[in-house]
């Protein structure tokens, strides 16, 4: 059932919609004018309303504009009650927003078809939307670690980079790379190389803050991006998340345990402004380091300062 704004300053119609409405199992709430109308809608969870079109003050045309204008986080159903079944009326209430239209006198048949109507619009509205937010996520995360992919961690670090340089913060990016993901793959098997992949995501998890950024950027690669972190700081970070790497002894299905190993490379911004890199500088200096720590041998960590 629904919570109803029944807007009208005829109190004999708010009443006749009112008890139909309470009849079917909704919850009402009146309103004598626009601008009532307009406060509840600001102080209540409202997503269905039926209003008249001539009311005192705010009249039903233009506080249908201003719902439609208006950024309330779930879409509001609106059916318009018109004093007459003119065209003009009709036309001018849909022009300005209204889903459906009733007129006068009201039919009680005809008003419990109409809501029943607003009622499964709004359930295949939210239903449609549940099924874009499913879809952009899966758009935006990897599906084997549950991580950003590399196009949502390319967003969220652009996004920090951009407040950094608002605020002159600093800013650093770490790149990680699982070694011999490839090998695992080859001599153990690709469950065994996802089983890796979900060990070391976890790892890095646990080591970082709620607010920093983590996404898988390729194949065997990871992106960290921390806001507001120094080179040291940021340095520190990458150490924990490669020892704790090196501390994973993973089950293999045959018997005994994998050991994994892993590089980072680090690139830190001290004071972000207008004049300093850009992301995909940062980036490039970023995969640098971490081959630098490739050619290190294994569990290394390199760092570039900018």
């Amino acid at each position: 059932m629904e919570k109803i704004l029944v807007v009208d300053d005829e109190q004999k119609d708010r009443r006749i919609v009112e008890k139909i409405l309470t009849r079917l199992g909704h919850t009402v709430v009146l309103a004598n004018s626009g601008e009532a109308a307009w406060e509840l809608l600001q102080d209540e969870n409202i997503r269905f309303v039926i209003t008249g079109v001539n009311l005192s003050g705010m009249g039903g045309i233009q506080l249908i504009k201003n719902i439609r204008s208006a950024d309330f986080p779930e879409y509001i159903y609106i059916l318009l009650i018109t004093s007459n079944n003119t065209d003009e009326d009709i036309v001018e209430g849909q022009s300005a927003g209204a889903d459906d239209y009733l007129a006068k006198p009201i039919n009680p048949t005809t008003l419990e078809a109409r809501v029943a109507l607003g009622q499964k619009l709004l359930t295949l509205k939210d239903s449609l939307i549940q099924s874009d937010n499913k879809l952009e996520k899966l758009t935006m995360v990897d599906v084997l670690t549950g991580l950003l992919n590399r196009r949502a961690i390319y967003k969220f670090a652009r996004g920090e980079v951009e407040r950094a340089r608002r605020y002159s913060d600093s800013i650093s990016m770490v790149f990680l790379c699982l070694d011999d993901l490839k090998k695992i793959n080859d001599e153990h098997g690709n469950h065994v190389g996802d089983d890796a992949l979900k060990a070391v995501t976890k790892i890095i998890k646990e080591r970082l803050r709620p607010y920093d950024g983590i996404g898988r950027w390729s194949f065997d690669e990871f992106l960290v991006v921390l806001p507001g972190a120094s080179a040291i700081n940021a340095e520190k970070v990458a150490i924990r998340i490669v020892e704790g790497i090196a501390a994973i002894k993973l089950a293999l299905p045959e018997s005994g345990h994998l050991s994994l190993r892993s590089n980072a490379g680090v690139a830190s911004v001290t004071r972000m402004t207008g004049s300093v890199t850009l992301l995909d500088d940062q980036l490039q200096l970023a995969s640098e380091a971490l081959n630098r720590a490739k050619e290190d041998g294994d569990s290394q960590v390199q760092t570039s300062w900018l």
